[in-house]
């Protein structure tokens, strides 16, 4: 089944944005009466036909609407220092997006070597997991933030840290409960520092291990997506 975007899905007709009606038009070749699927990224799944398709401006008619459609009973969000190659961020947000998660803040660390992000493609390549993964819900991207601004954020309880420095630590399988909301910190190649160590324990966030082995940013950030998802009974 086809899958839409449209952030405005009140009326039972929706006029697709220019992407995507191109996309409707020129890469699927959809035609009037064709069943397919619209989302509007907040919970609301409907089911659907094609009125038209047109590359500039197809439009699809709901025929029934499923809100709140495969609501998880718990929030993941996960702080991730974006990568100096880009590529292995977008991945990361691509395959977590697909995996299970809602909200991503990337941060900027002492060690980070990339410093700018766009957006803008980012927020496509998650849109793009949420339509491949038939989800309902599209992950928030909160805006670029440097470590110590966002360690004065609220937290929820469950919030840990994953860093690479001696000292103890537990893996999240034994940390995490399930049906709570979770915050993950990953740092930068490099890893934290000792002092964002401690600034991040001083507020309340537990160090986690993920194993006796050394991971890249975007391998560490979706392992744990995918422990979150696992601990509750998501994969």
């Amino acid at each position: 089944m086809h899958v839409f975007f449209a952030q405005d899905i009140s009326n039972d007709l929706v006029v697709l944005s220019a992407e995507e009606s191109r996309h409707c038009a020129r890469v699927l070749r959809a035609r009037p009466g064709q069943e397919v699927v619209i989302v509007d990224g907040q919970g609301c799944w409907c089911y659907a036909t094609v009125e038209q398709s047109e590359p500039r401006a197809s439009s699809v008619r709901i025929i029934k609407r499923i809100n709140g459609y495969r609501k998880r009973d718990f929030r993941l969000h996960m702080a991730v220092a974006p990568t100096k190659s880009i590529d292995r961020f977008e991945w990361f947000l691509e395959k977590a997006a697909e995996c299970g998660i809602d909200e991503i803040t990337p941060v900027f660390c002492d060690r980070s070597e990339r410093r700018t992000i766009k957006p803008e493609r980012l927020e496509k390549i998650l849109l793009s997991g949420m339509k491949q993964s038939l989800r309902a819900y599209l992950p928030l991207l909160n805006p670029a933030t440097e470590l110590n601004m966002f360690l004065q954020q609220p937290r929820p309880q469950l919030s840990f840290i994953a860093h690479c420095s001696p000292g103890e630590s537990r893996g999240l399988p034994e940390v995490c409960r399930p049906k709570n909301d979770v915050l993950l910190l990953i740092g930068p190649e490099g890893d934290f520092t000792p002092v964002e160590i401690k600034q991040a324990a001083d507020v309340g966030f537990r160090p986690i291990s993920l194993g006796e082995h050394r991971l890249r940013t975007e391998t560490a950030a979706l392992v744990s997506c995918i422990q979150v998802n696992t601990i509750n009974g998501l994969m």
